[in-house]
Formats: C-alpha cells, sequence, structure tokens
C-alpha cells in the first residue's frame, strides 16, 4: 500500500526537498499551502502534475496553521502515515519585528497540528521541525542534553512547540519526534537569510549589477548543512521504532565572515573591499555560536552530513551566478538551479 505523508511548509527551502524525496520513495504527498494573490510554489512546480492525472502522487491544499478547524478537515480526509511540520515563520530577526504573529504561526500552530492529528483519530508519525535556536545563549558543542536558551521570539516559539510535541508523545502515546536542526542551507533557500543574502550579492558585485553589501553580526558562529542531506535524516527520525529527538548538524564552526570570506574568493573577489556594516541587521539580542553534535543521529539513524561549509557556499554561488546569467531566459528558473548538487563543486 503506498504511504501518504502531510507537510506543512511544503513551499519552502525543506519543504520542497522533503517532498522530492519522499516522491521518490514512492509516497503520495499532500501538501499545506496558503492563499496567495501570486503564485508561492516555484520550488515544486516542478514536481507537479495534474492532480486528475492517475500518476499524480503531489497534492496541494489551502490551509493555514492558524485554522485549526481546516487542519482537522484535511488530515481526517488524508488520512496520512506521516506527518511534518515545516511551517512557520521562520526568521530569527523578524521575529522581533513581529513576535505575536511568530507566536501564533510557530508556536501555536504546533498544538493546532498536533490536536488536529488527535481530534482526526488519526495516528501518524509525526515531524516537529525544531531549531538550533533553542540553544541561544547555551554555550556549544550543544546535543540532545544540552540545556535550551533561547534568544529570540522565534526560538522561543520554538522552545513551546519542542515541549508540547514532547507532551503530546508522553500524554497520547503518540509517535511524535523534534528534528533539532541546525542551520541548513541551499539555493533553494530564500534571498533574506545571511547565507543567500550573501551569495546574490555575490553574483550581482560578479556582474557589475551591485557595489556593495550591508551586513550585521560577522563574528557570529554557526554550523551550515546542506538542506537536501537534512531532509533525510527528518524522513529516517520517523523510520524507527521508538520515538526519539535528534540534533542534525556537521559538526563545523564557521563564522559568518568565514562565509563571506569563501563565497567571495570563489566569484574572484576581494570581499573586504564591497561588504558594509549596517546596525540595522543586528538582533536585539545576539546568538554568538551555535555547533551541534550530531553523533546520536549517526549512530542512532545511520545520518551523516557530508557537504562542508565551504562547499555548500560555492555551490550557492555557482547557482546564483548562473541565475542572474539565465535572468529572462524562458527555459530556466529557480527550481532548475535549485535542483543543482555538490558534485558540481567538488
Amino acid at each position: 500500500m503506498t504511504k501518504k505523508a502531510f507537510i506543512t511548509g511544503i513551499t519552502g527551502q525543506d519543504g520542497s526537498y522533503l517532498a522530492e524525496l519522499l516522491l521518490s520513495k514512492g509516497y503520495e504527498v499532500h501538501g499545506l499551502i496558503r492563499r496567495a494573490s501570486t503564485f508561492n510554489t516555484s520550488r515544486i512546480d516542478h514536481l507537479y502534475v495534474d492532480p486528475h492525472d492517475p500518476e499524480a502522487k503531489l497534492f496541494l491544499h489551502y490551509g493555514d496553521l492558524s485554522d485549526g478547524v481546516r487542519l482537522v478537515t484535511l488530515l481526517s480526509e488524508i488520512q496520512p502515515d506521516e506527518v511534518y511540520n515545516l511551517g512557520a515563520q521562520s526568521h530569527v530577526r523578524v521575529s522581533f519585528d513581529e513576535p505575536e504573529h511568530t507566536a501564533d504561526t510557530t508556536g501555536t500552530g504546533s498544538i493546532r497540528l498536533l490536536e488536529a492529528v488527535r481530534t482526526a483519530g488519526i495516528r501518524p508519525r509525526f515531524y516537529q521541525a525544531s531549531s538550533s535556536e533553542l540553544y541561544g545563549a547555551t554555550p556549544p558543542p550543544q546535543n540532545e542534553d544540552t540545556p535550551f536558551y533561547p534568544r529570540s521570539p522565534y526560538g522561543a516559539a520554538k522552545l513551546y512547540s519542542y515541549w508540547i510535541t514532547k507532551n503530546y508523545r508522553e500524554a497520547y502515546d503518540m509517535f511524535a519526534v523534534n528534528g533539532i536542526l541546525f542551520n541548513h542551507e541551499s539555493p533553494r533557500r530564500g534571498e533574506t537569510f545571511v547565507t543567500r543574502k550573501i551569495t546574490r550579492a555575490v553574483a550581482a558585485i560578479k556582474a557589475g549589477k551591485q557595489e556593495h553589501l550591508y551586513m550585521g553580526n560577522l563574528d557570529a558562529v554557526r554550523d551550515w548543512g546542506y538542506a537536501a542531506e537534512y531532509v533525510e535524516g527528518m524522513w529516517r527520525m520517523l523510520q524507527v521504532d521508538e520515538p526519539e529527538d535528534f540534533v542534525l548538524a556537521t559538526g563545523v564552526a564557521y563564522t559568518v565572515r568565514d562565509f563571506l570570506q569563501i563565497a567571495f574568493e570563489h566569484a574572484g573577489l576581494d570581499w573586504e573591499k564591497h561588504v558594509r556594516f549596517d546596525e540595522r541587521y543586528l538582533r536585539p539580542t545576539e546568538v554568538d555560536a551555535l555547533i551541534g553534535d550530531p553523533s546520536k543521529a549517526e549512530e542512532k539513524l545511520g545520518w551523516k552530513a557530508t557537504v562542508a561549509p565551504d562547499q555548500l557556499a560555492r555551490l550557492m554561488v555557482d547557482a546564483d551566478i548562473t541565475a542572474l546569467e539565465c535572468a529572462g531566459t524562458p527555459w530556466i528558473d529557480s527550481v532548475d538551479l535549485a535542483s543543482w548538487t555538490p558534485e558540481a563543486v567538488r
């Protein structure tokens, strides 16, 4: 029998890679998308076929994590075997500007989905997208037993989602897990996130279309991996016998300055000539260092990151340079570029 999966946040970076992975494994995939006046499905358009086609395996449904009734209705109709909650207001800096919205989608949205699963009377395996931002001010390395100390409205909302997932696991005997993923990037990363902001600027500067890149804290230390690998870890968390929480990370530390230097040098540029400081990009409370310890995932899931941060930076620069060069070419779009693999820069 064909397995069914339900994904919130399917139009995002992780959701699109996860949908690809599950479709490749023969799943029937259902995704939750928000109604908008513009098309917002570019990351998954290459996967979508007419739902009336007998070969169709991807189905999209309008809904929102703020609408619990709609979630119950959809889950009752779909009867998924696996539920992946990837939907959220996911930008840390923006969460300071929109703390209430972040709490409602990133935090309360999780319990709406968990409660919808319970109310619908179904027993799927449930994945909650947790975040390394849970650790915040706690010194690295960080693993599944490290105390949490979130330093943003986003981190605090994710903390609620983490604990409510554990609570539902224990209270209702649900197979519910938290994937505590450290930073993971790709050519599909949103353009306002720091890594993609850097690589898009590199492409524009290389092409002579931009002169400067304005940045905030360059000393922040992060553990950057490749998103396409991390969704494999998500899936593996739902295939084990007993539900547990797992950290996914590379265990390698790079500063924002390191990422800048690698990205600019790959394009033959000197980053110091182009990067300018702008205090508007500083957070009210900074997170100095996030470095994960993924040893449990390697031991119990057989999962290990293979793409290093420097390789990732070069991959993303190449994709953005190509995107700029091909702008306006009918046959190429962001999805074509997003399908690139690290072998291109090995």
